[in-house]
């Protein structure tokens, strides 16, 4: 659906991305997680057609960005950082409006109203923008992307600015559109992207660094293998000292256990090679009850800064 080829733009001398190529197939959801100023915003407006390459080649649907623009944003519906909303109108309005822009003849007011229900402002419907928090009038800027059915959807920092309740709501909508739209979210905040997508391209200083799942990430970035364990038959003390008389063991800590009956902790290994069943071995040949045994991936925040620290 997707297909950016060794682009580049340039911003007079200044490079804001740098030959970056990646693909999205239809109905996908990926992440573009990077620092502020990494190039994804430049990204995404090369993806829209807001802004041309500089070189290299994109296509979104078979249609060439820069030779076939009105046709590629047909297809497109964007979420900028900063939404262009009219305050002055209402919300059912604004989305009429909005669907007129984008070519729609037929149907508007059905599918205004259906927009308007997917994402949840109902209640708002004749009030006008200028009113509304910057939650709803984020959630109006997503029904404004949506309204024209779009087969790919482009959102730049969807959460920005909006508070905590309203962040878990609109990661919620979002979620729930993956699976009728292709769909990129850009984003530098971390829970937000491994939340909604399953695929996450890191850019750092304009290039792309890592593209991959999460879980992959973090089995191709650790040095170290983190497992849980819950045990019984000892005591916290007797556990510690037991794991921290083995070579390959880095730290042991407690960890709080729900069940007072079991003890918990987390420990860190040096070696990554069959250590769940060294670490299962060591239990059961000193009498201890085995209750569970987990690996624990890198969490996205060090995969992040794995990848993005000099």
């Amino acid at each position: 659906m997707i297909k950016v080829s060794h682009m580049s733009k340039y911003y007079g001398e200044y490079p804001a991305v740098l030959d970056i190529s990646f693909t999205v197939e239809e109905g996908e959801t990926v992440g573009l997680l990077g620092p502020n100023g990494a190039g994804k915003s430049t990204t995404m407006k090369v993806l829209t057609g807001f802004t041309p390459p500089t070189s290299g080649e994109v296509s979104i649907g078979g249609f060439d960005i820069t030779k076939n623009s009105f046709d590629v944003r047909k297809m497109i519906g964007y979420l900028p950082e900063s939404v262009p909303l009219y305050s002055d109108m209402s919300v059912i309005e604004y989305l009429q409006f909005m669907a007129k822009l984008r070519g729609m003849k037929e149907g508007i007011v059905k599918r205004v109203s259906e927009v308007i229900e997917i994402t949840g402002l109902g209640e708002y419907r004749k009030v006008l923008i200028g009113k509304l928090s910057k939650g709803y009038r984020q959630r109006t800027g997503i029904a404004q992307s949506i309204v024209h059915n779009p087969k790919v959807l482009i959102l730049d920092e969807p959460t920005i600015g909006i508070d905590p309740v309203q962040v878990v709501e609109t990661r919620s909508l979002i979620q729930s559109l993956g699976g009728e739209h292709t769909l990129i979210l850009s984003s530098h905040i971390l829970p937000e992207v491994s939340t909604i997508c399953k695929r996450v391209l890191v850019i750092h200083d304009g290039k792309i660094v890592a593209d991959d799942s999460p879980e992959r990430l973090s089995k191709r970035l650790r040095s170290t293998q983190v497992c849980e364990i819950s045990v019984t038959k000892a005591t916290k003390l007797d556990v510690i000292k037991l794991f921290r008389g083995q070579s390959y063991v880095v730290d042991i800590r407690t960890k709080v256990d729900s069940n007072p009956s079991y003890n918990s902790f987390i420990i860190e290994t040096s070696s990554t090679d069959s250590v769940e069943e060294k670490i299962a071995k060591l239990i059961i040949e000193n009498g201890l009850g085995l209750n569970k045994l987990v690996s624990l991936p890198l969490s996205l925040e060090e995969i992040f800064l794995q990848l993005t620290t000099d």
